[in-house]
Parts: structure tokens; C-alpha cells; sequence
């Protein structure tokens, strides 16, 4: 493991460097293992929304809370490979199917899923799902399917999730990213910024990313988007730009040859700003003006982002898991 952090302590120190020079070295640091100039596309689609009996206070599709996202069944799987050629004709590399829900159960949806795992498969597309919590066959299952990565958030610190979720633990998350593991599949694992949560509580995350053996495939970097209805809507807070440069900035340093994602919120963020989060060690973007029920860039703008920026989409599998 690439390992120079080995304490809190020091996770603290390098996250509380002053901004500039922090950049600075995650920007060399992201220039030693990934092509300077070179964004990872990747599309999200909900397979089956709404219904989950979770109840994240950030999330529109728990049932505990009273939202505009309706409760909808599985899509068919010629839909979603018909939605997975469109996403790749479009540029993107990865295709993230996700499905509402607390866990993954053996039943005729699940059979489906891995139906879609391989056919996404199929088009040459890195194909990822989130399903929720993971038994260890059901894990083996989906990679003999073919699926490169499944996401797994931990969305904030340890001592900070109780105030997030309370329908399952810290331990609960990291037993289905252990079992991911253990299947040799990917790990997509990140977080959410601006639920009220502290600096120390983002520190207690980045530690724990830093931690996972093996280290996470990609770190999505998520910034909340609040929604009617939940609990994170009056909760939640707006995140200055600065603080979410810093903690991709510390990511960076800490994982050099993960994917860090911008992911979530980033339609809030003007070009200027998201440059400043690619210079940091951002170099992984959702495309599409939706992400599962939260909105998202067009890809009009994005396509003037690269053009601006000299960008260039990321080849598939162009780099090992």
C-alpha cells in the first residue's frame, strides 16, 4: 500500500496545510500517477428507485420521508442497455446502475441485475453497480457477471454517522466493502460533504478511506444536494468551494493512484471552480443532467468544460483496478 499518512494525527496535519501549498503537492502527486489531462466519464443510472427502507437523511428515496421521487420497479434490461450504449456513444466509460434498497436479495431482481452486469459488460463499458449491503456469494455472483466495481459509500466519519443514518452501523458498511474485496471487485468508496458534519468528521473519513486494504478503485467527492422533505434539507450546509478543493486535495496525497470523483453538487460549481478541483486530484466526473434524483451538469456544458480546460475523456480500462 502507498501509505506516507500512518496516523490521524498526521491526516490532520496534511489536511489543515495551508490551501495552496497542499494543492500544490497534490498536484504533483496526481501528476506521478495519472495523465494530467485526462477525466474519467462516467455515467449513474437508477435501475429501480424509490422504496428503500434506509432512512439516510439525505436521500430522497427512503420511505421514512415524503418526497417528489415516486416508487418504481426494476427497468427492463433492454431499457438500461439501450440507456448503457447511449452513455458510451456519449463518451462516458463507466456505467453505475443503482438500486433502492437496504440489501441485495436473491430474488428475480437480483437474477436480472446480473443479467444487465453482463450485457453492460458486454459493450465494453466498466460496468459498476450499488445495491446496498452484499452477502459474500452475492459478491462472488456479480463478479463472475463481469462487474468492475461496486460503490459503497461510507458518507461521512465514524463518530458522525449515527447522525446520518440510524437503520445500520459504521460496522454494517464495512462488512459489505470487506466482502467486495474479498470477490476481487473494485471499490467505489467516498462520501458526502456539507450534513453538518465537522472538519474532524472529514478527517475521521479520509482516514478511513485510507485505511481500506485494498485501497479504494475511486473516491467519489460528493457535496450535498438538499431535498425537500428529508432531514439534511434544513441540516444541511452550503459548502464553501475552498473546502471542498481541500479535502480532494487530501485525498489525493493520501490515495495517489485512486480515481477521485467529483461527483454530487458539482452542477453548483462554476468552470473556475472545477478546474480548482481537477488541479487538486479530481479526475473522475458523472456526465448526464441526472444522478439517480439529483441533478447534474448537461453535456453541453461539459463538453465546454473539456474544450476550455484541453481535457480529454479517459479511455476504458486504460489502468488496472
Amino acid at each position: 500500500m502507498n501509505k506516507p499518512f500512518t496516523s490521524r494525527d498526521e491526516i490532520a496535519e496534511l489536511y489543515h496545510r495551508p490551501l495552496l501549498d497542499l494543492v500544490f503537492q497534490a498536484a504533483e502527486v496526481h501528476r506521478r500517477h495519472h495523465p494530467s489531462q485526462e477525466i474519467q466519464v462516467c455515467t449513474l443510472q437508477s435501475i429501480k428507485t424509490g422504496g428503500c427502507s434506509e432512512d439516510c437523511g439525505y436521500c430522497s428515496q427512503s420511505v421514512h420521508y415524503e418526497t417528489s421521487v415516486a416508487r418504481e420497479k426494476l427497468l427492463d434490461k433492454k431499457e438500461v442497455l439501450a440507456l448503457a450504449k447511449e452513455a458510451k456513444e456519449g463518451g462516458s466509460t463507466r456505467f453505475c446502475m443503482g438500486s433502492a434498497g437496504r440489501k441485495v436479495k436473491d430474488d428475480e431482481d437480483f437474477a436480472e441485475i446480473l443479467e444487465m452486469v453482463k450485457g453492460v459488460s458486454a459493450l465494453g463499458l466498466e460496468v459498476c453497480c450499488t445495491l446496498g449491503m452484499l452477502e459474500s456469494k452475492q459478491a462472488e455472483q456479480l463478479k463472475e457477471a463481469g462487474l468492475y466495481a461496486y460503490n459503497h459509500n461510507l458518507d461521512t466519519g465514524k463518530n458522525y454517522y449515527a447522525k446520518v443514518v440510524s437503520t445500520r452501523g459504521y460496522e454494517d458498511r464495512l462488512r459489505t466493502i470487506d466482502r467486495v474485496a474479498q470477490a476481487g471487485i473494485s471499490l467505489c468508496c467516498g462520501g458526502i460533504l456539507g450534513m453538518g458534519e465537522s472538519e474532524n468528521d472529514r478527517i475521521d473519513l479520509l482516514l478511513t478511506l485510507s485505511e481500506l486494504d485494498p485501497a479504494p478503485e475511486s473516491v467519489p467527492v460528493n457535496v450535498l444536494v438538499p431535498i425537500p422533505g428529508t432531514p439534511m434539507e434544513e441540516k444541511g450546509q452550503r459548502v464553501p468551494t475552498l473546502e471542498l478543493v481541500r479535502v480532494i486535495a487530501t485525498a489525493r496525497i493520501l490515495l495517489p493512484t485512486t480515481m477521485v470523483r467529483l461527483s454530487a453538487g458539482r452542477e453548483s460549481l462554476n468552470e473556475v471552480e472545477q478546474a480548482f478541483c481537477f488541479l487538486a486530484g479530481a479526475n473522475s466526473i458523472f456526465s448526464g443532467d441526472k444522478l439517480l434524483t439529483t441533478p447534474g451538469p448537461s453535456a453541453d456544458a461539459d463538453k465546454t468544460l473539456f474544450d476550455l480546460l484541453s481535457l480529454t475523456p479517459q479511455k476504458p480500462y486504460s489502468r488496472e483496478a
